[in-house]
């Protein structure tokens, strides 16, 4: 049975939620601690980084290597995976939706079958399993 990863990120916060701003670590060490604030998720302002932000990083990076399990799965595997996520934030209402686009090499498959790959991985996912609450879309395309 695999061992369970567990992992790890905290968020230090000062100041009530209109006024205040934080610092979010990741205990990987794997980047340096990002600032959050809500005027910076509720209006866009730039310069600090945002919970759904943080949680499109993972969605592109989870169903990349999602999508590359089932393509080597299925004996095609890719010879690049190019993907981004968007998550759309409404104050007051929360993520209103996940839009995934990915753009793949794979040799010797049809696009029909890299399509219907592409939307296996996208239900296969964990983010995308554990973000099943609002709607996710999928924009694929199969490269040259």
């Amino acid at each position: 049975m695999p061992r369970p990863v567990i992992s790890n990120a905290s968020t230090a916060w000062k100041g009530d939620l209109a006024s205040g701003s934080g610092t979010t670590t990741v205990a990987s060490g794997a980047f340096p601690a990002v600032d959050v604030s809500w005027r910076t998720r509720a209006e866009g302002e730039g310069g600090q980084t945002t919970p759904e932000e943080l949680i499109a990083a993972a969605h592109a990076s989870c169903y990349a290597m999602a999508l590359s399990h089932e393509l080597a799965g299925k004996g095609t595997p890719p010879t690049t995976v190019d993907t981004s996520a968007s998550v759309t934030f409404v104050a007051g209402e929360g993520i209103t939706g996940i839009a995934l686009t990915v753009s793949a090499t794979v040799p010797d498959i049809s696009e029909e079958d890299f399509l219907a790959v592409a939307e296996a991985a996208k239900a296969g996912c964990p983010v995308s399993a554990a973000l099943a609450s609002v709607p996710i879309t999928l924009e694929a395309t199969l490269q040259g």
